[in-house]
């Protein structure tokens, strides 16, 4: 289910999320005054039903792409290719290549190659994808090439799960980037080591698919919800006729399609077409732990509660101490030694009641003034979801 969510913060360095003295607005002051401005505006009354077509929430089951890769060799680089002293199988690889069109090196030769690089190639198979339509591919080094950059990847067959060819990919590579280095300097802009071919892969064979077999068909929902799964049901039989959906569960929706192709292909574009009113999302809110940064929805709700959160501050700092001998002794040295000075302070917590926010603009404007770090902010949620003082679900990316 698509939901609206509003950011708490995004930026783990800011000290502050609401200040009271006037200063000249920063970057963060804005963007906190957007956000409890949006907030206030949107969601100052309750929020109207909004409809959404059923394509938006669920799809046909058994239509969807399929997973191709392959290896292959890149050619032609201007001396950035893999070094074969160390990448032994870029080596064998170009032996083997040269093997099929009828060239052998002679016994004990070796290859010294700086042109050539191995690589991966993956490609999505769509659904439906016939004999002679071309597809795109992303070619990725595998050993120790410098860049891709100008390179061409010569035929390379693309396998699917079960070890068949389904696609051949060849074409010269597209990479985002560059790079240039000099007497132990380097610049370099972007990635290097990987790129793209529009159109590189040519497909070869088609992938059978339950869409015309039957006489149902599965819609799967995006995500398993009893609500929307009823919902679904009641909007396809208003509009298609009594018996036409069924619900098998909070994720499958069962329809019957006629049996002509045509007619089902028909069918299937009303369906996807039919629009119903969106339920409510559960109250969730995101916490990433590593960027600190915090989304809610808009079913978040908070009960009354008091909070008190003391920041507590260990500085170290280190001074270097030179001690030297008298200047006429004999067999005195110098001693260098550090001086550590370790201070520990700690912010007096003031208890702050929190009212009930049963909008999700009142719960900003409650979390943004307790004049928390984003990461005290996370400890603190953590807190007053223990309490039981928060309506939603936590979960940690």
């Amino acid at each position: 289910m698509k939901s609206d969510y509003l950011p708490i913060m995004g930026i783990a360095s800011s000290r502050r999320l609401f200040t009271r003295r006037a200063v000249r607005p920063s970057g963060w002051h804005v963007l906190s005054g957007l956000l409890l401005l949006g907030a206030a505006l949107g969601l100052a009354q309750p929020a109207a039903a909004q409809a959404i077509r059923v394509k938006e929430i669920a799809a046909v089951q058994g239509v969807r792409s399929n997973q191709l890769t392959g290896y292959g060799l890149v050619v032609g680089l201007d001396g950035t290719g893999d070094q074969t002293t160390q990448m032994p199988y870029t080596a064998q690889s170009m032996q083997n290549y040269l093997q099929q069109l009828g060239l052998s090196l002679p016994p004990g030769g070796s290859m010294q190659l700086k042109n050539v690089a191995a690589v991966l190639v993956t490609a999505q198979l769509p659904a439906f994808a016939q004999p002679g339509q071309t597809i795109d591919v992303t070619v990725s080094s595998i050993g120790n090439s410098k860049s891709l950059r100008g390179g061409t990847l010569i035929t390379t067959p693309l396998k699917g799960a079960n070890g068949e060819i389904y696609a051949l990919a060849q074409g010269n590579l597209l990479v985002g980037g560059a790079g240039a280095s000099a007497g132990g300097s380097k610049v370099q802009i972007n990635h290097l080591s990987a790129g793209r071919i529009p159109g590189g892969a040519q497909v070869e064979r088609t992938v059978d698919t339950p869409f015309a077999l039957g006489e149902t068909i599965d819609l799967g929902l995006n995500s398993t919800d009893f609500q929307t799964a009823s919902r679904v049901t009641e909007a396809i039989n208003l509009a298609m006729g009594a018996g036409v959906a069924s619900a098998v569960d909070g994720r499958v929706v069962r329809l019957r399609a006629p049996a002509d192709p045509n007619a089902r292909v028909g069918f299937l574009a009303a369906v996807e077409e039919v629009r119903l009113e969106a339920s409510t999302p559960m109250a969730r809110v995101i916490i990433n732990s590593r960027t600190g940064s915090i989304v809610m929805n808009q079913a978040v709700t908070l009960g009354a509660c008091a909070v008190s959160h003391g920041n507590l501050t260990v500085s170290i700092s280190s001074t270097p101490v030179i001690s030297q001998p008298n200047p006429l002794s004999t067999g005195g040295q110098t001693v260098v030694s550090e001086k550590a000075d370790i201070q520990i302070s700690q912010d007096t917590g003031s208890l702050i009641a929190m009212p009930a926010a049963a909008q999700l603009s009142d719960v900003v404007r409650v979390l943004n003034s307790l004049g928390a770090t984003p990461q005290d902010l996370l400890a603190i949620l953590q807190a007053i979801k223990a309490s039981g003082a928060m309506n939603a679900e936590l979960e940690v990316i």
